[in-house]
């Protein structure tokens, strides 16, 4: 009885880590014991078959692992039936044995493991669910809550991070899950507060909670002062996910120039940063930067494919540079790796809208929205796409909407004013609106060009280039230098407008309307009212619409990866 038994030999490799070794082996193994019952116990067949799963798993052949695991759990209850009835046969070496069984709910995780791989999510709660709460593990209450979170049972979800904080009070991502279920800050922090009060050096960490609560409550400002002042803390001065944290605020608060500088700063600190960086490629595509946003997918690329992030950046070069179909197709591989990126669900949107696929585009606003309900530009796609489609009424609903639940702010009040402006009815409330909203954020770019869009619509140029100059005056923005163009052709100041129309060229060397403006100038010196009027209708502010552009082969050549990638 001194010599290893073959089955100890298996689970020797396996501990070792010898994967494609234990395969072959195993393999062999179960051959033999399928012709010849008699050849090993039940617990060594149950062995067997775990660690073959296990080398399975790790060759990430999931539905081929799960289907053993499976196997592996009958013979664990023919096993557990026996033992019951029958002593052991008289040899030493069975008793210790039972103890190095491998556990049968580390082998219901891995299960639940293989099954969220395969996308099959209902599969891996019923796995999960059916171990006893007693039983469950830290791992296993993590893995349910961020199942149950991403099926919409939210009750659920919550009792499970809550374990996982009874057993792990720092496990911080929970604290995060439970902040983004809308469970008060002042509730989590009192589960954490007997270990900030035990352990030197982390009375940072109510201050964390805070501002993770702010930001969960779409409270953007009370969210970016709390974190710069932990930043401000000598002890974590420059933390990335931090910097990270507070370039998607300035982001979301539609500041887009500190969003941008804080994502510099973090990627100089960590060069592999992949996190947020879908959203910093998004800024520098809007700000026309492309050839920045494609040096940064190819150094994403580089870093992992396997993410969501590349593949969105990727696609916002393809989406700015107006070949719609790619940016699609990128968009949808994005979702492929990652059904949670908020980015790559808002470029596959915008992708389906600019081609005419309104109805496909509004339930990727949609998703992307329930994702995200505290961000504004998930409403923002969502209200083009009803807009395009002529459905005023249902822009107006979901605007009032967001402006009751996300409170009223410069960019609430411009959406909402968006929306009024299609509305030959509601001019004045939009006039109403739009003026609240500078009052609040001067600065504020969105509304600036849609008040321009007002004052163009009456005729009112010299206010119009007030407003503007006085919106130019601390920051440079490419739209609000052309619409300034626009207004002094109106009043035939040419050199200026001119000169307006370099700068707007020079900050974005795409922008298809200044190019226009300036063509029009060269053509005729003195424009006649004819042009005026159409020059000014034809302003508009997102600088994001435009035909689907490119070849109908490249429209066909980007088809057949469609099908490939599952796309609805």
């Amino acid at each position: 009885a001194a010599s290893m038994s073959v089955v100890e030999h298996v689970r020797e490799m396996a501990s070792a880590g010898l994967h494609s070794n234990v395969r072959l082996l195993s393999g062999l193994l179960l051959t033999m014991s399928g012709n010849n019952p008699e050849l090993f116990s039940p617990s060594q067949k149950y062995q067997l078959l775990v660690y073959h799963a296990d080398s399975l798993f790790h060759d990430k052949e999931y539905r081929n692992a799960v289907s053993k695991y499976t196997m592996a759990l009958q013979q664990k209850k023919a096993l557990s039936k026996t033992s019951k009835v029958r002593p052991s046969t008289g040899n030493a070496t069975s008793a210790p044995q039972s103890q190095c069984l491998p556990s049968e709910i580390e082998v219901k995780y891995k299960m639940a493991e293989c099954y969220t791989m395969l996308k099959q999510d209902k599969d891996a709660i019923a796995v999960l669910d059916g171990i006893p709460s007693r039983q469950r593990t830290p791992k296993i209450n993590m893995m349910l809550a961020n199942l149950y979170k991403k099926a919409g049972q939210e009750r659920s979800s919550v009792t499970s991070y809550k374990e996982v904080l009874r057993q792990c009070p720092l496990a911080l991502d929970a604290i995060l899950g439970l902040l983004s279920l809308s469970v008060k800050g002042a509730e989590v922090a009192s589960m954490t507060i007997n270990i900030i009060q035990s352990i030197p050096n982390l009375d940072w960490l109510s201050v964390w909670i805070k501002a993770y609560a702010f930001v969960h409550t779409g409270d953007n400002t009370r969210a970016i002062n709390t974190i710069c002042s932990l930043e401000k803390k000598s002890l974590l001065r420059d933390n990335v996910d931090l910097l990270g944290s507070l370039a998607d605020l300035y982001f979301r608060a539609g500041d887009n120039k500190n969003s941008i500088l804080k994502f510099e700063q973090a990627q100089m600190l960590d060069p592999y940063l992949i996190k947020g960086m879908d959203v910093y490629g998004y800024l520098l595509a809007r700000e026309g930067r492309l050839e920045d946003v494609e040096n940064l997918g190819c150094r994403l690329f580089n870093i992992s494919d396997q993410h969501a992030e590349p593949w969105v950046v990727s696609g916002c070069h393809s989406f700015y540079s107006k070949r719609y179909s790619r940016a699609l197709y990128l968009g949808a591989k994005a979702i492929q790796l990652n059904s949670n990126s908020v980015q790559a669900l808002l470029l596959k949107g915008a992708a389906l809208r600019n081609m005419g696929r309104v109805q496909e585009a509004i339930i990727h606003f949609r998703e992307a929205i329930r994702l995200a309900p505290c961000r504004l530009d998930c409403y923002e796609g969502l209200i083009e796409c009803y807009l395009a489609s002529n459905s005023i009424r249902e822009a107006m609903v979901m605007a009032n909407n967001v402006y009751k639940t996300l409170g009223a702010n410069a960019q609430t009040l411009t959406l909402l004013a968006t929306v009024c402006l299609e509305d030959p009815v509601t001019q004045e409330k939009a006039k109403t609106l739009l003026d609240k909203a500078l009052t609040q954020r001067p600065d504020y770019i969105k509304a600036v060009v849609k008040k321009a869009e007002l004052l163009s619509r009456e005729q009112k140029y010299e206010d119009g280039i007030a407003l503007l100059r006085n919106a130019l005056a601390n920051q440079s923005d490419c739209v609000l230098h052309r619409i300034l163009g626009d207004f002094l052709v109106a009043v035939n100041e040419y050199q200026e407008a001119m000169d307006q129309y370099s700068i707007a060229l020079s900050l974005d060397p795409n922008d298809q309307k200044s190019l226009e403006g300036m063509q029009k100038m060269e053509k005729e010196e003195s424009p006649t009212d004819a042009t005026q009027e159409e020059d000014v209708d034809d302003m508009e502010g997102s600088g994001e619409e435009g035909d689907l552009e490119g070849s109908d082969s490249e429209a066909a050549q980007w088809a057949d990866q469609e099908q490939w990638f599952g796309m609805q």
